[in-house]
């Protein structure tokens, strides 16, 4: 079973910079994704970013230029790098990964519990 323990959250001021980690822990098949999700109060979850196991990254448009993902798969934990932090980037952020043992079957999903980042004005 895989397991994701989130951490580095907190509170900064609008332009400031705040790095999130997620390790996992279990077996992680070859196949895999892992990335980040935000839920602010009222919204529904979004993909902020994620990277596949051949590095490919992805971002949503709103933090493209300012938040970098990256991972180390020898530690089995993936980064978020947050820069130029606004105020509307204030959510919690869940750490995700999906992962299968070949191609054309279905993905496994897991979940963090959670890290809330919060950026005053």
């Amino acid at each position: 079973q895989v397991q994701l323990v989130e951490s580095g959250g907190g509170l900064v001021q609008a332009g400031g910079s705040l790095t999130l980690s997620c390790a996992a822990s279990g077996t992680i098949f070859s196949i895999n994704v892992m990335g980040w999700y935000r839920q602010a109060p009222g919204n529904q979850r979004e993909l902020v970013a994620s990277l596949t196991h051949i590095g490919t990254p992805n971002y949503v448009d709103s933090v493209k230029g300012r938040f970098t993902i990256y991972r180390d798969n020898s530690k089995k934990t993936v980064y978020l790098q947050m820069n130029s932090l606004r105020p509307e980037d204030t959510a919690v952020y869940y750490c995700h990964l999906g992962h299968k043992p070949i191609l054309n079957t279905p993905q496994f999903n897991y979940w963090g519990r959670g890290t809330q980042v919060t950026v005053s004005p």
